[in-house]
């Protein structure tokens, strides 16, 4: 069995090839837009840093060259992985895999449209992966209303049974309030074992990265799951509106 306490490398994947079409400004990416003076996806390679990963990679895409000039000025060390076209999470996910190859130890998959996530809680998720040795470990969140996302279905022992999409739900799970934030930890290695075996099997044609724990559920690897106290940090920026609420709890936050 392996040793949970030693030290395991870190690789962060941040998604941040998205239009936002929400945004209704086709001239700018979607990440690029600012929050108290600094484009979202700052925040969240600032995090990269600071959990001290030893790869940062931005799968970048729409208006991509806005994301690499802004970078180009300051002193992160990222690596830009071009995803031309936007064929969803697992595909995005599967264009760092070549960069990757060489690259032993756990990922961290984030979003670049979710700006709030702290560092606290992504160490919390990233301790609870390595400490039950889980091929994957994922970042819930309990919300009022969760209509519109997947719920995270247990088993006995608290480990993920099962992610049950909204449009898929039986009456018993729609009344599930714990939901998916779309945040995870994969073992590497298990992750590009399966992330090219997962097929766009639905209306859009596209890859989705949730496909990938059917196949892990499938060889009976653990799937975890780490609940976020505060469900704010896990919302996404996907129109003006949320940009708005996103600044004024920053804001917030910023007088604390």
């Amino acid at each position: 069995m392996p040793d949970s306490t030693k030290p395991t490398s870190l690789a962060v994947i941040i998604m941040a090839a998205g239009k936002g079409t929400r945004m209704k400004n086709p001239e700018k990416a979607k990440v690029m837009y600012e929050i108290c003076g600094k484009p979202m996806v700052e925040y969240v390679v600032d995090l990269a840093s600071k959990l001290q990963a030893n790869r940062t990679l931005l799968v970048i895409g729409w208006q991509k060259q806005l994301v690499v000039e802004h970078f180009s000025k300051l002193n992160y060390q990222v690596e830009f992985v071009e995803q031309n076209e936007q064929l969803g999470t697992g595909h995005a996910i599967l264009q760092t895999m070549e960069p990757l190859a060489d690259f032993v130890g756990d990922v961290l998959v984030l979003s670049g449209d979710v700006p709030l996530l702290t560092e606290k809680t992504a160490k919390a998720l990233i301790g609870y992966h390595r400490a039950t040795e889980a091929v994957a470990t994922i970042l819930t969140a309990e919300l009022d209303d969760p209509t519109g996302y997947g719920r995270i279905v247990h088993n006995e022992d608290g480990s993920v049974k099962k992610i049950v999409e909204h449009k898929d739900a039986s009456k018993k799970e729609l009344s599930i309030k714990e939901i998916n934030s779309g945040i995870y930890v994969f073992d590497k290695e298990k992750l590009f074992e399966c992330l090219p075996k997962i097929k766009p099997n639905n209306v859009q044609k596209e890859y989705y990265l949730t496909d990938v724990f059917e196949l892990f559920w499938k060889n009976d690897w653990r799937v975890s799951a780490v609940k976020d106290i505060d469900a704010v940090e896990v919302m996404g920026i996907n129109d003006p509106k949320q940009l708005e609420d996103a600044q004024n709890i920053m804001s917030v936050k910023a007088t604390l």
